[in-house]
């Protein structure tokens, strides 16, 4: 069973509070509170605090109930978002940027995850891109994140990801994840905590029988860092607030403080934060999640913080194909300013 676990639960003063710091206007303060706040997110890190939240009632300040559900690829990701199926979703930056370029409605809360991406490997030597050279790879969500950052980084050392590389697209982590451990590619593009889930399942009975040893090649955070000559870290992913909620600042500035608090409280006890992630995401296991978090860059930026490095980030995919952040850099009333 699951420790007592302690619960961020805002109250309304908590929650004014947040909201003056956050710089948002307070005229919303006095509204009533949402019947019901649906969080979503992917089988990755960026959604253990969103789990937190919804498991420990964190909301309940701003909304009667809240419910977690998860998204398994980004065409799920951007149906939810301009479907109304969902008010707060952890997503890649990129999409964020994309969605609100193209009028989906979307206010970016913060970023989170900040490095988490890895070749995974059954030669431990192979430890920078370039020594994958003709090799295949198994590449995740094409055309998305960490697709697009695999292009970046091949490019900004002269090589071209189709021509110098063998390619081989699947439609999730997962799937490359299985790939790798039943020896039907040398080399995957994961993000954890599938990175972990590969490492402790090539040990594991009756998989370790028959999966190759693996490790942890090209860490494509310091490739970024070493290339473009900056911190070794990406503003990979966040939380960001679709549909109606976006003119509700009270509920925004619960949702970030919460998100905050939560993602606080995973890193400090990782065993539990991963049977408690693993209760929503059946393919994880706890130690998997526990391992994740270990290694992961987790550091809640607020969005307009954020914008910096953001706006790097997305001027190089303008670059190389503007669509990817929907033709342009995002206004400010994408960090939430106005």
């Amino acid at each position: 069973m699951l420790p007592s676990l302690p619960v961020p639960t805002l109250s309304r003063r908590q929650v004014l509070a947040a909201l003056a710091a956050s710089g948002l206007p307070a005229v919303a303060c006095s509204a009533p509170r949402l019947p019901r706040i649906t969080l979503s997110g992917p089988p990755a890190i960026v959604s253990a605090p969103l789990i937190h939240m919804a498991e420990t009632h964190a909301l309940a300040g701003v909304a009667g109930e809240t419910a977690f559900v998860s998204w398994r690829d980004p065409d799920q990701l951007r149906m939810m978002a301009m479907g109304g199926k969902a008010d707060v979703l952890a997503m890649p930056s990129n999409v964020a940027a994309n969605l609100f370029n193209r009028g989906a409605g979307v206010t970016l809360l913060n970023i989170s995850t900040w490095g988490a991406l890895w070749l995974v490997t059954r030669d431990a030597h192979r430890k920078a891109l370039a020594d994958y050279r003709g090799e295949e790879i198994a590449v995740p969500f094409r055309g998305d994140m960490p697709d697009i950052v695999l292009q970046l980084l091949a490019a900004k050392q002269g090589l071209d990801l189709h021509k110098d590389f063998r390619v081989r697209y699947v439609p999730t982590p997962m799937e490359a994840m299985q790939l790798l451990i039943t020896r039907r590619v040398s080399h995957a593009l994961l993000a954890e905590p599938a990175v972990s889930l590969a490492l402790r399942k090539t040990k594991s009975f009756p998989i370790g029988l028959i999966a190759p040893e693996l490790h942890r090649g090209a860490d494509l955070q310091q490739e970024w860092g070493r290339l473009f000559e900056r911190k070794p870290r990406l503003p990979q992913a966040g939380i960001a607030a679709v549909g109606t909620v976006r003119q509700q600042p009270e509920v925004l500035a619960a949702v970030a403080n919460a998100y905050a608090q939560s993602l606080a409280w995973c890193r400090a006890h990782p065993p539990e934060c991963g049977a408690m992630m693993t209760k929503h995401i059946d393919l994880l296991t706890p130690e998997a999640v526990a391992d994740a978090i270990a290694v992961s860059q987790l550091d809640t930026v607020p969005a307009a913080a954020a914008r910096p490095e953001l706006e790097f980030f997305f001027g190089q995919l303008m670059a190389r194909n503007p669509a990817l952040v929907g033709g342009k850099l995002p206004a400010s009333a994408f960090y939430g300013m106005t």
